[in-house]
Formats: structure tokens, sequence, C-alpha cells
């Protein structure tokens, strides 16, 4: 007999992949087979996907992006899609089926809504996306990433928190070396979307610094491609020891080895900080559907782990004023990695695992 089939659905960024991979390592550890339902851009995150997951690329589309043609056209990829994932759940039909939002999980989920497969949907953030908004009413768990999260009416949730990859839980809990008069590392990450303002703000604050904070300086920043060289020229022209990628691979070791990480507040991140222990400046993404980045952010802001500087407000001047304050007090820096800490949810993916188990059991006595 063959073992149970967990099918993944996820795309578009790492904030829906990094989780989906989370879940994907604990389930293949619990015997389960487990395949990936993603698009093409979602493909490009999956490198660090175990081998034993097997990728299936769909065809999907959004609404939101492109012109006319490409709004006309959508419809007809995403029931390309879903008649896809319909014949390849029939050809090995899946125990469970689970969307980590994205575009990419529609055809994956409309297909198991229609085949009446046993499904559930993890929301990263405060405020559910566009798709996971459409699924809510459709699926027999709704797993929350962040607490509280906004649900439709008669929608329950059931706060799991966001799974972290291994990488991360390796780094769980590392040892915070405080600022000091010594080398110290600081990590700059723009996420996947809107990650400009960060190019163009963060290197002149980190300029600005006094000489005894730069001499020890160490800076890892994430840039796009369009804006890495200017970036990277920028700090050399500066003095500044800093290596900046578009994509850093060992984010885990860059973020335990950091004093200070700042960032956007994208879900996945906020859980990798809280479960290294990192105190952080969060500069959320305006244009974040329903300012949900703002809500990712609530808790280590409300628990004086992180501060907080609104996009229109995130100047050179205020940001080197707030890393120059965590800077100068060490006891305050150890006491925000401390307070991350007390947040983190380690345990995310194998709860998440225990509610797949569960649901297989219930679509088993149905």
């Amino acid at each position: 007999m063959k073992p149970p089939l967990l099918i993944i659905a996820a795309g578009g960024t790492g904030g829906h992949m990094f989780p989906a991979q989370a879940l994907a390592e604990v389930m293949l550890r619990r015997g389960w087979r487990v395949k990936l339902s993603t698009d093409a851009r979602g493909a490009r995150y999956t490198g660090a996907f175990p081998d034993a997951v097997e990728i299936e690329q769909i065809s999907s589309a959004t609404f939101a992006r492109g012109g006319v043609a490409a709004k006309v056209l959508a419809p007809f990829k995403i029931g390309a899609g879903i008649l896809g994932a319909m014949r390849r759940m029939l050809m090995d039909r899946p125990t469970v089926v689970i969307g980590f939002g994205g575009y990419p999980s529609i055809p994956a989920l409309a297909a198991a809504l229609l085949l009446k497969r046993p499904r559930i949907i993890h929301e990263q953030n405060g405020i559910l996306g566009r798709v996971n908004e459409i699924f809510a009413t459709r699926v027999d768990y709704v797993a929350c990433g962040t607490w509280p999260t906004n649900l439709p009416d008669g929608v329950t949730g059931y706060h799991v928190g966001n799974p972290v990859r291994a990488a991360v839980l390796e780094r769980g809990g590392a040892g915070y070396i405080p600022p000091g008069d010594y080398p110290m590392d600081l990590l700059v990450m723009g996420g996947s979307q809107g990650a400009r303002i960060l190019s163009d703000v963060v290197p002149p604050a980190i300029a600005s610094l006094p000489m005894q904070i730069l001499r020890n300086l160490r800076v890892s920043h994430q840039a796009r491609d369009e804006d890495g060289q200017r970036v990277a020229d920028f700090y050399a022209e500066n003095g500044i020891n800093a290596d900046v990628q578009p994509f850093f691979d060992d984010v885990p070791r860059r973020m335990s080895e950091a004093q200070l990480v700042i960032s956007r507040s994208g879900a996945s991140t906020i859980a990798d900080l809280t479960v290294i222990g990192r105190p952080s400046i969060l500069i959320p993404y305006a244009a974040a559907t329903g300012d949900h980045q703002v809500a990712n952010a609530h808790a280590l802001v409300e628990n004086a782990a992180a501060i907080l500087i609104r996009e229109d407000a995130a100047t050179p001047d205020a940001i080197r004023e707030h890393i120059e304050l965590i800077f100068a007090n060490p006891g305050a820096a150890t006491q925000m990695s401390l307070a991350a800490l007390r947040l983190a949810k380690p345990e995310a993916a194998e709860t998440l695992a225990d509610m797949v188990e569960d649901l297989q059991v219930k679509g088993a006595t149905a």
C-alpha cells in the first residue's frame, strides 16, 4: 500500500513557499508522500525543498497584474490548471490537500473541492490573502500563522503559528551577542516585494552612524538585481563593509549572527525573528493587502521586541536614530532579543502536521 499523499499548493513568494517547505519536511519524516503544486514563479523557491518532494508545475494566473490581455486570459489559464490538477488527483488520489496562499494554489484547492478531498488552508498573515479568502468557507480547517487573524463570519481559525524551515529551527534560540566594541552584524532584508525603499533609505542611514559603530559594522543587504550595484557602490564609497546580494540562501545563519535586523514584516520573516530571537526594525510594505504587514508586526512591537517605522516615515534620519539607539544600549537590545523569543512558536510545523493527520482520520471515517 502506498503511503498517504499530501498535496501542498503554494507559490508566488517566499512568504508562501517557506512555511510550505517546513511542513513538507515534517510530513516526509512522518512517512507521507508529498507533492508541491506551484507555478513557474513559485518553482524558483523549491531549491531547498527535500529531494523527495515531487514538484508539479501547473497553469495559473492572477487578475491583479498585467494588462487587459493578461486579465482576459487569466480565467482560461486557471481553468486549464484546475483541469490538470483534477486529472493528476484522479490518477494519484491525495489524502489531504493544503493551500498556503498565492494564486498558484487555486488549481489544486479548486480541484480538491470538486473532487471532495479533505482540505486545509494556512494563512500566514493577520489578514486573509485574496485566494485564502475565497476558500476560507470551503475547507475543513483554517490554520492561522498570525493571531488574531481577521476571518469571515462563521469561520473558525486555529492558531498554529507560521512553520519555519529546519535550517531556522537549527538556529532557534541561538545565543545573542549584544552590541559592543567588537565586530557587529546588521542584516537588511526587503522581502520579495517592495524592497527598493530599503535600498534607498537604509544605506545612507547606516553611513551616517557614528564612527565608533561604523568601524565595527558588517552589513548583509538583500537588494533587487536592478538595485544591487548602486547599493554595493554606495557602501564601498562610504567605506562600509557590506555584502550585497539579490537573495541570501543562508538567512538563518546571517540572522543568528546579527545584532540587529532591518526588514519588511512579512509573516515568514516575523516567524524567523521570533524563533531565532533577534531585535528588529520593521518597515511594513505599505501596499500589502489589507495592510497585513502592520498586523504581522503588532505582537513584536507590543512586546518591545521590535521598532516599527511606517514606510512614509522611513527616512534615513529616522532609521539612523533607531539603529544608534539599539547599538548604544546593549542591555535593551538583549531584552528585545528575549522578548522576540518569548513570542516564538517553533512547534508550528508539527502542529500543522497534526491537523493534516487529524483530517486524514476524519476523511477515512467519513
